[in-house]
Order: structure tokens, then sequence, then C-alpha cells
């Protein structure tokens, strides 16, 4: 396969991530206001990780014999990367609105440019100005219908959990060419975790262990655990640290920026929301935002192996 054909298999793989982490939202977010949003994701990871190590030793146990202590830091950075937006992006959501949250998290779009070019010297295209720029100017949209924009206190802690999504996509970059993708994301997984675990335990009010299994046994829980463990933990991230081979960073971060559009579809078909016109033409610059950058791939901007 030639590599314009990987990359553009690879972003479409990307793609399939961003549309099951958008499809799966109001599904999470039941699951949350029933068991606290740490305690979930260390579940979760936890979880991704057993599943995933479980794979190596089935189907790729000589994976095992490369790990290193260098593997182990690097997937760790990842991990904290990770960690960090789902916490600040967590704790900001008590200080300020969803709007806010999924436009300024969605500013990792701007971000990422920048990082590749100090981090991996990828040159910024005008191309990827355009895509980036109606990404960000999609979500602005989406996310404010019939609303302005203004700042308070979370939204510092958002603009942190962005950056680290940021950084989480640029290290990816640099670190999946040097180890087998499957556990260098198993290794990531466990690390996110062990420190939302951690995390949970300090900072969350679990009560008695009586009344965690309940949350756990609830219905909404068990679903969403299990399609976030599977689906759009172990699945979506292995699939995203072998993608990143062959894409460039900027490219992903424009994919996913995709993805609170297919929340807002899943929301219309499945929640009983309503896309306004302007939420509507937000979709569309998103997706054109997406395509230009599709469209514009060359073997050029790929991460060198």
């Amino acid at each position: 396969m030639s590599q314009v054909n990987r990359s553009h298999l690879a972003n479409f793989s990307l793609l399939v991530v961003a549309i099951m982490w958008g499809s799966t939202f109001l599904i999470v977010q039941k699951a949350v206001r029933v068991l606290p949003p740490l305690a979930f994701n260390g579940l979760r990871f936890l979880g991704a990780a057993a599943l995933l190590a479980l794979i190596i030793s089935i189907f790729y146990r000589k994976e095992w014999k490369e790990l290193s202590w260098k593997m182990l830091k690097h997937a760790s950075l990842l991990g904290i990367f990770l960690f960090m937006g789902y916490g600040f992006q967590t704790v900001g959501l008590l200080y300020t609105t969803t709007s806010n949250t999924g436009f300024i998290t969605g500013l990792s779009v701007i971000i990422v440019p920048f990082l590749s070019l100090i981090l991996l010297k990828h040159p910024i295209s005008r191309y990827t100005w355009l895509s980036a720029l109606l990404a960000a100017i999609g979500l602005y949209l989406l996310t404010f219908t019939g609303s302005s924009f203004s700042l308070n206190k979370g939204d510092l802690l958002i603009f942190l959990c962005a950056i680290a999504f940021a950084l989480h996509i640029a290290y990816t970059a640099m670190f999946s060419p040097r180890y087998p993708a499957l556990l260098l994301c198993t290794l990531q997984m466990f690390i996110v975790g062990l420190l939302s675990t951690f995390s949970s335990l300090l900072f969350e009010d679990l009560g008695p262990i009586h009344q965690v299994v309940d949350q756990l046994v609830q219905p909404e829980v068990l679903l969403a655990l299990l399609i976030s463990i599977g689906p759009t933990s172990a699945l979506a991230f292995w699939i995203q640290t072998v993608c990143q081979k062959f894409t460039s960073p900027s490219r992903v971060a424009i994919i996913f920026a995709t993805e609170p559009v297919f929340a807002a579809i899943t929301g219309v078909l499945f929640g009983g929301e309503v896309l306004g016109t302007l939420a509507g033409i937000g979709c569309i610059c998103i997706l054109s935002g997406m395509i230009i950058a599709e469209l514009k791939s060359t073997p050029s901007t790929l991460v060198p192996k």
C-alpha cells in the first residue's frame, strides 16, 4: 500500500474513532450522573488496559519482550497528558458551561499545528490554517447557538484541558513510530486509569462500598462501562496510536474536531435535542475543514519513521 493510501486509510480510521466518541457521549453522560466522573474514568481506563493486555498475551505475546523503561517513561507521559485532559475537563465543568467546555476543548485544533511545528518541525501550510480556522468557527457556531461567549474561572481549567489533549496528540506522533502500538497504548491506558482512580479516592465522595456497588450495577453505568472499556477506549486509542504513524498531528486534531458534530447528531436522533440553523452551519464548517485537510494531504506531511 502506498504512503498516500495509508494516510487516507489512517484518516478514515480516525474519523471512525471520532464518530464512536461523539455517538456515545449521551451514554457516558448518563453514567457519570450516577457514578462520579473520576471513578468512572478509573474503571474505564483500567478496564481498557486489562483488555489490551489480554489481547497482547493471547495474540501478540512477543510484544511483552519489547517492554523497556524508556517505553514506560514515554507511555507514562502520554498517559499523564490524557489524564490531565480528562481531569481538567471534569473539574472545569463544575465552574463553566457545557458550551464553553465544548468550544475551548476544541481549540486544541489550533494548538496542535504549533506543537507539530515545535516538536516535529512540521510546517503550517495555508490549508492547515484554513482547515483549523473552519473547524474553530464551526465549533463556536455549534456550541454557542443563540448565546454569547463569556469567560469564567472554569474556562482556564478547560483551556489547560485543550493544551493537554493537544500535547497528547503531538507526543503520540513522536512516540508511536518508535514502539509497538498495542503495547504503548496498553501502558498509557493503565497510567490514566491509575491516576484517575487515585484522584477519585482523594477528591470524590464515593461513600461506603455498598453504595459504590449499587452505582456500578445500574444499567446505564454497566452499559457505559462496556462501551467505554472496549470500543471507545481500548480500540479507539489503539487505532489512534497506530494511525498517527501515517498522518500528521494537525490532521488528527481537525478530524477529532468532528466529535461534537456526531454528538450533536446523536442528541437530535436519540436525545430529543433540536439542532438550530447556526449549529447546522457549524457542523458544515467543521466537516468542510476535515475534507480540505484530507484532500490536501501529501506524503510530506506524514510522520517520519
